[in-house]
């Protein structure tokens, strides 16, 4: 049996594009918390695909049309004890990324917090994986596809099996031309 590091190998390029990738999610997550829709959509190639619970949008115009309609209705469920909506924050734990040229994979666990908990203290929130396809387009990494797993929520899980091994094997048939 192999080690999964003995699995990947990288290229010279591997630290400069991957750290592009990082702080791409990090620009997203920011995005999404203070509520800069311009900013969460540019994280997007044109014809990327944001696929969440509520559903699936294709494209920077339905993509900010799905954000904004989520983010109207989110006080439903986080607000702080006098009704307003309350706080949120993502966070990012750890991400496994595999880049082949111009195409990249990654495999990101995330949480989600806000202060909607006792005299609107901290309250963790929900958690998933972050299942995505990246693209590098004029020089620039883009999401090409964002799946948010919601692991709380049935039917939003990962797995069963290890969810970079997936990302590996898309990575490896891509790489192999298939």
């Amino acid at each position: 049996m192999t080690t999964a590091h003995a699995q990947q190998t990288y290229d010279q390029s591997y630290a400069a594009d991957r750290a592009e990738i990082e702080d791409l999610m990090a620009r997203y997550l920011f995005a999404i918390d203070y509520f800069d829709w311009d900013a969460y959509v540019g994280t997007f190639a044109p014809d990327g695909e944001l696929e969440f619970a509520s559903g699936t949008s294709v494209g920077r115009d339905a993509i900010r049309q799905a954000v904004t309609s989520f983010s109207e209705r989110i006080g439903q469920f986080y607000h702080t004890e006098d009704g307003k909506p309350a706080l949120l924050r993502h966070v990012v734990l750890q991400s496994s990324i595999r880049v082949e040229g111009d195409k990249a994979w990654g495999r990101t666990l995330w949480v989600e917090m806000a202060n909607n908990g006792p005299k609107d203290s901290m309250k963790m929130g929900t958690y998933g994986i972050y299942e995505d396809e990246f693209t590098k387009a004029s020089g620039h990494w883009l999401i090409k596809k964002r799946r948010v797993l919601n692991e709380f929520l049935k039917g939003r899980q990962s797995g069963p099996g290890n969810p970079v091994a997936d990302m590996d094997r898309l990575a490896n048939a891509a790489a192999a031309g298939q």
